[in-house]
């Protein structure tokens, strides 16, 4: 029994002294207080650190940057008394901060080691080169009504049949005469563009005409109809190469991002209601 109440008391001490250590420990490092929050030191001298590593202008007081924690403190207290912290759009908008964070810790050093050596960039080059284009247009939005896309599409037809087929005017005077969007003035040409900046059905249906002068059959891109003419390719010595290394460089990088998403969706449980998603 003796034995027992020792232990207990034994026990009691440790705790007592557990927390007396935690609060000089607390009370060692404590900078600040707002409220029952705590500022520590070592949380000042991150931020401190921070600071005057990524200062342009002005270099960061201590007493400024300290200023700003409790400011940061005061406003963030504030927040949650007012019950922001509870508000859906202030959860939809913590929740992208989370994924965002998330995506940084698990595949920053995956992306960090991606390295496009000159090689790599010219045989991607060569699949998907710098080309400038002259195109017919006429405009009909994605979520067009039947009625809209009917017209559009008979328009575009009419013009291919009868304007550009027999010959009598010039791809650039069909253009002006009858293509629509700001082009039009300028014979159909958008100058010189590379993948990222055409829509993906445009571009594809342009490098598939390989040879300069060809035009293409009518395709349907967000924008609306179109028939494209080929007018140029970029070669690979007169194209700007740090380009050409970013747009592969995004590739791989989706390519990363996308093989973790479907690894997570493949862990999880994700059921779509497939007969709500209509056009």
């Amino acid at each position: 029994m003796k034995t027992k109440q020792l232990f207990a008391i034994l026990v009691l001490v440790g705790v007592f002294m557990l927390n007396i250590t935690a609060r000089q420990v607390l009370a060692a490092t404590e900078l600040a207080r707002v409220n029952s929050a705590v500022i520590t030191l070592e949380d000042f001298n991150k931020k401190y650190r921070e600071n005057m590593k990524f200062f342009q202008f002005k270099a960061p007081t201590k007493k400024g940057v300290l200023d700003d924690l409790i400011k940061r403190e005061l406003g963030i207290q504030e927040a949650k008394r007012a019950g922001l912290d509870k508000d859906p759009e202030v959860i939809d908008r913590m929740n992208t901060v989370l994924y965002h964070a998330l995506i940084d810790k698990k595949l920053s050093k995956d992306f960090e080691n991606i390295h496009i050596t000159d090689d790599e960039a010219k045989s991607y080059y060569s699949k998907n080169p710098e080309i400038r284009t002259s195109h017919v247009f006429v405009a009909v939005r994605p979520d067009a009504a039947p009625e809209q896309e009917k017209k559009a599409r008979e328009k575009i037809k009419k013009i291919q049949d009868e304007a550009l087929k027999d010959g009598k005017m010039s791809f650039a005077e069909v253009a002006q005469r009858y293509s629509e969007g700001v082009a039009a003035p300028m014979g159909g040409d958008i100058d010189y563009q590379t993948k990222d900046k055409l829509d993906p059905a445009y571009y594809e249906t342009a490098v598939k005409l390989k040879t300069v002068g060809r035009i293409s059959s009518i395709v349907r891109s967000q924008f609306g109809y179109h028939i494209i003419k080929l007018t140029a390719m970029r070669p690979w010595d007169e194209t700007d190469k740090a380009q050409v290394k970013r747009l592969l460089f995004d590739e791989r990088r989706s390519q990363i991002y996308e093989k973790f998403m479907t690894k997570l969706r493949q862990q999880a449980s994700v059921t779509v209601k497939q007969n709500l998603l209509k056009d």
